[in-house]
């Protein structure tokens, strides 16, 4: 893979970019399908499978916890990102399967928030609480949820316990994670303001208010909810977010390595992936927290395929 770098013309990248060590970059631009497939990080349970299967896989290990846990007769805490229509899927499987959720504790990983630092309301048709509600609480039979207070979002009113109410239930049993394009974890963004830049703090770092990067505006934009459209001016300024104290503390995690843009080769993911699960753990790649305790990591077949230019493609 060409380092794009050459003898007669040689750049460094924008200050913009969050993580520009341009040796390791050109490393993870060499990384191809066998390195994910034989990881050797014993932290790391890596599979390269379908993109279909990165969310039934997904979809089916919430499901299945919920179950185990249920039958066994004990507690189970999950941290939920938002693939929203998935949660359908999964409230209708409990349905069919008769499964109790009275022990069933979910709290979001995430909501968006004002410029003031304002967080949405559940009731904003955007947000993600609303979202958890819509698609998941309310398609569970009555007979089987849990009671409302234990499927939780990021509010004004619960941000300042919200780390120590996972605590106080033993941590999550789980989380679901992702790296968005600047390799945020939940939106823990690795050059807000608001991230500690020392790793050691950084790893502390409890729920709190963030500012959004502009990477994550443009990407959040293309999301069907803002009408995929580019609209960066409909995805709001700031977010509320767990920390990664959080995904830490919890006994397993499960990373989606899997958005390309509707079916095609093209991905913001691919350089991104190959950083969260290769290169080194730093605050400047949030998701790479990953590396430290165990963890599976979904890649789907593009993400883990070769990095190549595409001169028919061009721009």
């Amino acid at each position: 893979m060409a380092t794009y770098n050459t003898l007669d013309f040689s750049y460094s990248p924008s200050p913009h970019v969050p993580f520009r060590d341009t040796e390791v970059l050109a490393r993870m631009r060499d990384i191809g399908p066998e390195q994910f497939r034989n990881h050797p990080n014993p932290n790391l349970n890596v599979r390269v499978v379908k993109e279909f299967d990165v969310w039934f896989t997904f979809m089916m290990d919430i499901y299945f916890r919920i179950k185990e846990a249920s039958e066994a007769g004990r507690r189970i805490v999950i941290i939920l990102p938002q693939p929203w229509p998935l949660y359908e899927r999964v409230a209708e499987m409990i349905n069919r399967s008769r499964i109790d959720c009275s022990r069933l504790y979910t709290f979001n990983m995430d909501e968006y928030a004002d410029e003031q630092g304002n967080i949405a309301p559940e009731s904003w048709p955007w947000g993600f609480t609303h979202a958890l509600k819509k698609y998941f609480y309310s398609k569970i039979d009555p007979a089987l949820r849990p009671p409302e207070g234990q499927m939780v979002g990021l509010t004004n009113e619960n941000l300042a316990d919200y780390g120590k109410r996972i605590t106080d239930l033993g941590g999550a049993d789980i989380v679901y994670m992702g790296p968005g394009w600047t390799g945020h974890v939940a939106f823990v963004e690795p050059d807000a303001p608001e991230t500690p830049q020392d790793l050691d703090e950084f790893l502390q770092m409890g729920p709190r208010v963030v500012t959004l990067s502009p990477f994550t505006l443009a990407q959040n934009s293309l999301h069907g909810s803002f009408g995929a459209a580019g609209d960066l001016a409909a995805v709001p300024p700031r977010a509320a977010t767990i920390g990664p104290a959080q995904v830490l503390e919890a006994r397993r995690r499960m990373g989606t390595y899997s958005i390309g843009v509707h079916g095609t080769s093209t991905s913001w993911q691919k350089l991104i992936a190959r950083l969260a699960l290769f290169g080194p753990v730093t605050p400047r790649v949030p998701d790479s927290i990953i590396q430290l305790k165990p963890s599976d990591a979904l890649v789907a077949e593009p993400i883990a395929s070769p990095i190549t230019v595409d001169w028919d493609k061009g721009y």
